[in-house]
């Protein structure tokens, strides 16, 4: 039985309500009157519910597809404007006892080599994604209790931390790890963690269990319900996702709505973030084998609509995309994506030799960081190194507070400009550097508040001179 408020994944993820929202989606996909209706309803800017961003995932009305596209793009501009937040994942160790029949990880594949960084070895690595400019990584490792226990994860977060290279530093970890216990979430929030990430891959039960055969990912509950946990062990930002491909994508699509939902109903405050990836070719993993890979224009869709239901909630899209699939849906809703991303373990200060593939996924996306933020700048986004809010308290339900408010631009522009030119003067190419210049001046005189702007003037100033990490 449904239940938004229940703490059981099977009552919050319910099977037979998103069996009857996909057929109520089905059979209204023609509904002009319904679906005008529900675009009407979008345009407040509050967002949708499960059953409606359905009917506009099924609608094949071309001109209300149209305008989906406009509103999404407009939701998108009126809470993140241009800006674009810049990571890296940084994968520590790819030893995994799991099963998982996607993930070259598992645990019976013997082609991968198996790698762990050594905190001497993670040092180095943070010092080469510093002298690239990151200021924001994601920390990956495969599920392991023996090789990767928690103690592991929270001395390499200690060692990141703790690296001060030339002018860059690493000022906000994330951290997707498998389900876990309140208690060790309590101790990755005391580590200073950002965002707690994890995909939940699908949300059908069926088709989870038969895709994690063995390993503790494949119980489904534990999996399902461990934003709950972390949330109750005190991290209030936290990153939700599937890999559309493994599963129905319209079935995966309404489960994660469910579960934002569910967390804003139970916990107080929805998803931090959510990311899109799509199943794509690794080590012994052919994509062919699955069924469900969805195409480019479903892929649009899916973001489009994504942008339109949860309108404060950042999205995030990796290197798994190519570089014109990535630009595609940058204008649809994304707000954050990776750069210059290695997804072997380590490869940054040194990059893997061929014969030690330790790479969780091919990067569609090879380009370095340098190029990734010219190429945005060449668009018309700022590239954003900003971690302002993280470090500021302005996480969790005060975020999203701001973010409702609009409140939140007062912040996000000023911080994203001032850390774009940190960038330019530390790290950018001559181009990129002059592209990013022209940027800031344009985006300076569009700050509406005039005191901001003149703070804003005055650090760009003492920037130039040398000095570092300002923030609002």
């Amino acid at each position: 039985m449904y239940n938004v408020m229940s703490k059981k994944a099977v009552e919050f993820i319910d099977d037979q309500e998103i069996l009857d929202t996909l057929a109520y989606a089905e059979a209204n996909k023609r509904n002009a009157v319904l679906i005008d209706e529900i675009i009407e309803k979008a345009g407040t800017f509050k967002g949708l519910t499960h059953r409606e961003a359905a009917v506009l995932l099924a609608c094949e009305l071309e001109e209300q597809n149209n305008q989906l596209v406009k509103l999404a793009m407009a939701i998108k501009n009126k809470f993140y404007g241009n800006r674009i937040v810049m990571f890296a994942p940084l994968y520590l160790s790819n030893y995994c006892v799991n099963g998982c029949i996607y993930c070259p990880y598992h645990a019976k594949n013997k082609n991968i080599s198996r790698k762990k960084l050594t905190q001497e070895e993670i040092a180095k690595e943070v010092i080469a994604l510093q002298d690239m400019g990151h200021k924001r990584l994601a920390l990956e490792a495969g599920e392991d209790p023996k090789n990767n226990p928690l103690e592991y994860i929270l001395e390499s977060i200690k060692t990141i931390y703790s690296i001060k290279h030339k002018n860059g530093d690493i000022r906000r970890v994330n951290v997707n790890i498998a389900a876990t216990t309140v208690d060790d979430y309590r101790q990755l929030k005391e580590a200073g963690i950002g965002t707690y990430i994890l995909f939940q891959e699908t949300y059908h039960k069926e088709n989870y269990e038969m895709l994690h055969p063995t390993g503790p990912k494949s119980d489904y509950a534990w999996h399902t319900e461990a934003m709950d946990r972390a949330m109750e062990g005190g991290i209030d930002d936290v990153g939700i996702g599937v890999l559309f491909g493994l599963n129905m994508y319209r079935y995966d699509f309404v489960g994660m709505l469910m579960h934002a939902e569910h967390l804003e109903a139970a916990m107080g405050v929805g998803p931090h973030t959510i990311s899109v990836p799509r199943i794509c070719p690794a080590d012994d993993i052919d994509t062919s084998d699955f069924s469900n890979a969805i195409s480019d224009e479903i892929f649009e869709k899916i973001v489009t609509v994504l942008r339109i239901a949860v309108p404060y909630t950042g999205m995030i899209i990796s290197t798994r995309e190519s570089q014109a699939s990535r630009e595609r849906v940058l204008k649809l809703g994304i707000s954050q994506i990776s750069g210059g991303s290695s997804t072997s373990v380590g490869g940054y200060d040194t990059p893997e030799p061929e014969d030690e593939n330790s790479a969780q996924f091919e990067l569609n996306d090879t380009r370095k960081l340098d190029e990734i933020v010219n190429w945005l700048l060449e668009m018309g986004h700022i590239p954003s190194f900003c971690t302002a809010c993280y470090r500021e308290g302005r996480t969790g339900d005060r975020f999203m507070q701001l973010v409702k408010s609009g409140q939140i631009a007062n912040c996000c522009q000023p911080n994203a400009i001032m850390t774009l030119k940190e960038y330019l003067e530390d790290y950018a190419a001559p181009e990129t550097k002059l592209n990013g210049e022209k940027t800031i001046a344009r985006e300076l005189a569009s700050i509406p508040n005039d005191k901001v702007r003149r703070i804003a003037t005055d650090h760009l100033t003492e920037l130039n001179s040398g000095k570092r990490d300002f923030r609002f």
